[in-house]
């Protein structure tokens, strides 16, 4: 604020009171800046919060998925696809090379992955291990 000077003889009022122009620029300046920091924080909240949301439709599309994995005994090798909520889906079942299963175990391992894709393009993939009883022969 700017100094008062000495009272008006006439009226008894300062001669000069209150904002001078400069001082009412510079705290719309600062308020400017504050609200346009104030504003950046909030659309970054919105973003992390869509991509949140985006990542959890994901992840539950493959849980989904992951639920609906054949029983043992009908889980056959091969490639598996669909749509889930608009999310594309596959899931490759291979065998699994593991080192020291004794000859003649009566179960064999099998890689799982599943894997989703959003209409954005965003991906998530699982992976896990069945067993499988292997057929007698």
């Amino acid at each position: 604020m700017s100094r008062a000077s000495s009272p008006d003889a006439a009226t008894g009022a300062p001669a000069c009171a209150g904002f001078t122009l400069l001082e009412v620029l510079v705290a719309l300046a600062v308020a400017a800046a504050v609200l346009a920091a104030i504003g950046q924080v909030m659309g970054a909240n919105g973003r992390g919060a869509r991509a949140l949301e985006a990542r959890a439709g994901l992840l539950s599309t493959a849980r989904a998925v992951e639920a609906g994995i054949p029983a043992r005994s009908a889980l056959a090798l091969g490639r598996t696809d669909g749509d889930i909520a608009g999310h594309g889906w596959r899931m490759d079942v291979r065998p699994l090379d593991v080192a020291g299963v004794p000859e003649g175990s009566k179960w064999a391992p099998r890689d799982v992955v599943i894997r989703v894709r959003a209409p954005s393009g965003a991906m998530v993939v699982l992976e896990t291990v069945r067993l499988v009883p292997v057929a007698v022969e």
